[in-house]
């Protein structure tokens, strides 16, 4: 049996960790270098950092950021934002990075997950879905650019496309429940391990330690991502895998 990943989040905007609520009312959460230190530490399996206004403002990632988290890091390291080419992915990966993160840039020309895996293998690149529930589609619509735009995808039809393009695992954020603490979307993310043969993170919603135990057992995710309740010490990555422990779930 695989074992269940616990990824804490860091949303970096002008060099700072900051987290809000469904993308919006962003708040100072630290140091991106301090707080990537602290979780590798802690105990948790992968860190996720995402440059959350790359892809919106028109920029690169911040390179030099990404360079010092990697220096204190012994855990892989996942970076996103304003990563548009292969030679972009280069650039992170050279940084120090293990895992590339595409959204916008994969939705506006899907082709890039497929070469990116070529040069870098599929097992480098994970393909971020923000999506949020559209009662017109009677299904979650995928955004891009932050979640400041809607597109024209329903996300079961864009995840089987990014997996068939090549993406190695798929980063889902549930817009809906994004930072507000009452527990992971389950039927977004059920939705989604049902169509994709490969790994998938739920990220959006994590409140308390029982939430991690009800989006593996329910909703069958690989991983769950977590950004507020770590940085403002509410709960642990220690404490949350005890309590999965004491429910039976695999953990590292």
């Amino acid at each position: 049996m695989l074992t269940k990943r616990l990824i804490p989040c860091l949303d970096v905007k002008e060099g700072r960790v900051v987290k809000g609520v469904q993308f919006v009312d962003l708040r100072d959460a630290g140091d991106p270098v301090e707080l990537a230190a602290f979780y590798d530490e802690q105990g948790a399996d992968e860190l996720v950092f995402l440059d959350i206004s790359a892809s919106h403002e028109g920029r690169k990632t911040m390179i030099d950021v990404v360079e010092e988290v990697a220096g204190t890091l012994a855990i892989p390291f996942t970076v996103g934002g304003g990563i548009n080419s292969v030679e972009d992915m280069r650039a992170i990966l050279r940084a120090g990075a293990d895992k590339v993160s595409l959204n916008t840039a994969a939705v506006l020309r899907p082709a890039l997950i497929g070469e990116g895996a070529a040069f870098f293998g599929s097992q480098c690149i994970v393909v971020a879905v923000d999506a949020k529930w559209d009662e017109s589609i009677e299904s979650w619509r995928v955004y891009t650019h932050g979640g400041r735009k809607p597109t024209d995808w329903d996300i079961t039809d864009w995840v089987k496309e990014a997996v068939h393009q090549g993406a190695g695992e798929i980063l889902l954020t549930s817009m809906d429940q994004d930072g507000r603490k009452t527990g992971f979307d389950l039927p977004l993310t059920r939705t989604v391990n049902e169509v994709v043969g490969v790994p998938v993170i739920a990220s959006g919603g994590a409140g308390n330690r029982q939430d991690f135990v009800e989006v593996f057992e329910d909703a069958g995710a690989d991983a769950a991502l977590a950004a507020s309740i770590f940085h403002y010490k509410e709960t642990s990555v220690e404490e949350v895998k005890q309590t999965l422990k004491e429910n039976g779930v695999v953990v590292r």
